[in-house]
């Protein structure tokens, strides 16, 4: 559950009021319509000819045009294309088109659509109105065919990072010169005002293993054509969905450079032992009835509601339906392209509960034998009704029937921080009481557990989880608002020191939980929105990362460092099984706002082999009654330890972590 309704209902007033927006009304039997079994439904070039396929079983013509130039004009050419099997039309053209920008129309019943690409195009020119003919081995960096993926072993092992290309470097303090640009996350060596590093070069030292981008396909919400305009957007807003977003590359207008410089990207970060996971949006389109998928195939990609239009999950107009054949062969080998390539490392799937099972399943077993590390997640959710039987979706709830793929755990999220359905809710890590058991819930990543309360979870009555490794251990994302805003929201009296340890606290809890660890983008030196609670489009003052943060909280940053360091070189913080957590995780005590547990390192090959973990979430120091042994800090009072000393009176909003070796 999250609050992205301001965000869908931004997108639903544009499809609403934009001149292309119709309602659509369909009642057909879309089981009838054939399948193409064929792994060529794109253009194919060569120097002497390019071939040009698409699927529409229902038109009675089809027309391939071609242009010069990539918005504007007229066409140089025109080609009446040739019906194929399975509802296909083909066109070959002799000699070599290398640079030419192309279309397609149809003709069903009686009526020519709109000018569109196809679905499956790979480049397009600028705004993504037309096609670009292009040679692949054109796009690739210089030794792309060297490029790997830095070796990863274990979902649990991942610490994730969420970034927006735009917001890394568009700041005047990054020091970064290609502001807001894919290359810009290339640069090395770029500083703070303070001499602090910053974009690539921090990430580097911050010691995640994956960088999951925001939206990097071509979106609609931001006009290409004026880069120099200042302009902002998620980008959950999707056009053509196997191309990558031309604001973010040097020159929007060359369909080869958007290409290029995002393989360099992804080859940069693989060589700075970083992996990329790209946020994928295959539930919904910009536009519904006039999107590139429903002009050549009248609703079918779509769902139905019960008078025949287009059924609305995702909030935003439209909700695909995965479920039909050809719908799921686009998921399928649209991700199979992302991952050949461009060597992405993982997906996080927007709104993930509106695709059905059957069908992630697929993606997790095609994916795996392409990439056996790649990571898949998801919001296991919805934003709205949908026909699809819920039995059947991709949900939270549902996440043991799925393959390898993991959820986000709002019941943490909310547990630790609040609610994010009221702003002025709090939670454990700022000072709510009867929260323990929600945050005890992801401490053990939705896993059954014998020390649970299920009763008294905030959103779930039961175990979800069948493995630690289904699941997102988090507490912020770009949705609503970023943590450090939450807490001065919803603790006004608090002081902006003790905000700062409750903000800490929080991150002590996602980061020492079990399951796969999520950071939102410069959390770890308190990034602000200024109290902007949904920033989609907002200005970049509101969005950028204000990297003189991390000179004032530098302090913050090495202790998320040091976490994640320890997180990274204890496996006793990322079991692999529900039985690992249940026989060697135990909590000591769960009230009065303290939480404690144990965990058995030695039984799982940590050299830590026995570790205690302390979190008081009150406005009170508290006495720990650690048991017996000779014990040693490394975390104490949200810093690390500094002296081999055992202390136990744990100051308010604090965490500990001590060892046994």
């Amino acid at each position: 559950m999250s609050k992205i309704n301001v965000y869908c209902v931004f997108i639903l007033l544009l499809n609403l009021y934009h001149p292309l927006h119709t309602m659509a009304q369909n009642r057909e039997d879309f089981s009838k319509y054939p399948v193409y079994g064929g792994k060529d439904l794109e253009l194919r070039y060569t120097p002497a000819f390019s071939v040009f396929k698409i699927w529409s079983p229902t038109a009675d013509k089809a027309t391939l045009l071609l242009y010069t130039v990539s918005s504007g004009g007229n066409s140089t050419s025109s080609y009446e294309m040739k019906k194929g099997e399975s509802g296909t039309w083909e066109m070959k053209v002799l000699g070599n088109k290398k640079g030419l920008y192309y279309t397609f129309k149809v003709l069903i019943n009686g009526k020519w659509s709109r000018e569109v690409p196809d679905p499956y195009v790979k480049a397009v020119g600028v705004n993504g109105l037309r096609g670009m003919i292009v040679d692949e081995s054109e796009t690739n960096p210089t030794n792309w065919q060297n490029d790997k993926s830095p070796e990863f072993y274990h979902p649990t092992d991942a610490v994730i990072y969420e970034l927006h290309v735009r917001d890394a470097s568009i700041s005047n303090t990054s020091g970064i010169k290609n502001k807001g640009k894919y290359i810009g996350l290339t640069e090395k060596g770029t500083v703070t005002s303070g001499g602090l590093s910053t974009g690539l070069d921090h990430i580097k030292k911050l010691g995640i293993t994956h960088i999951h981008l925001l939206p990097v396909f071509d979106f609609f919400s931001v006009d290409e054509s004026k880069p120099d305009s200042p302009q902002y957007n998620w980008g959950y807003d999707p056009l053509h969905y196997n191309v990558p977003e031309g604001s973010y590359a040097t020159n929007a207008n060359d369909g080869i450079s958007r290409i290029k410089e995002f393989k360099s990207l992804v080859k940069t970060l693989h060589q700075n032992g970083l992996r990329v996971v790209m946020d994928v949006v295959y539930n919904h389109t910009m536009f519904a009835e006039k999107s590139t998928l429903n002009e050549l195939v009248p609703n079918y990609y779509y769902r139905q509601a019960t008078d025949g239009g287009f059924s609305n999950a995702s909030a935003c107009g439209n909700e695909t339906a995965s479920e039909r054949p050809m719908m799921r062969k686009f998921m399928l080998e649209s991700l199979e392209y992302w991952v050949k390539t461009y060597h992405i490392d993982g997906f996080r799937f927007d709104l993930m509960g509106i695709h059905d099972i059957e069908t992630m399943n697929l993606i997790a077993e095609k994916l795996k034998k392409i990439k056996p590390s790649i990571l898949l997640y998801g919001e296991g959710w919805l934003a709205g009704k949908s026909p699809l039987a819920e039995p059947l979706r991709a949900v939270k709830k549902n996440v043991s029937s799925l393959h390898d793929i993991a959820v986000f755990s709002d019941d943490v999220r909310d547990g630790i921080k609040g609610s994010v359905f009221e702003n002025e809710d709090r939670g454990f890590a700022s000072g709510k009481k009867g929260v323990e058991e929600s945050v005890k819930f992801g401490i053990v990543a939705s896993t059954q557990h014998p020390q649970i309360n299920y009763a008294k979870i905030n959103y779930s009555e039961a175990s979800y989880a069948t493995r630690p490794s289904q699941v997102i251990t988090y507490c912020e994302c770009h949705d609503n608002h970023v943590l450090w805003d939450k807490l001065k929201i919803s603790c006004p009296e608090a002081s902006e020191a003790q905000r700062k340890e409750m903000h800490k606290l929080a991150l002590s809890i996602v980061l020492t939980s079990q399951g796969i660890s999520f950071l939102h983008a410069g959390t770890e030196f308190l990034r602000t929105k200024n109290g902007v609670e949904n920033s989609f489009n907002s200005k970049d003052s509101i969005n950028a990362i204000d990297w003189h943060l991390k000179d004032l909280n530098k302090d913050v940053f090495l202790y998320v460092k040091a976490l994640i360091d320890m997180r990274k070189s204890h496996p006793a913080f990322r079991l692999k099984t529900t039985a690992s957590i249940v026989k060697n995780l135990k909590f000591v005590s769960s009230t009065n706002q303290l939480i404690t547990y144990r965990i058995n390192g030695l039984a799982v090959g940590d050299r830590w082999k026995k570790i205690f973990v302390a979190f008081n979430g009150s406005n009170e120091n508290v006495k720990l009654a650690l048991p017996a042994g000779k014990w040693k800090p490394f975390i104490f009072n949200n810093a690390v330890s500094k002296s081999a000393a055992v202390k136990d009176s744990l100051k308010s909003f604090s965490a500990a972590v001590y060892y046994q070796e």
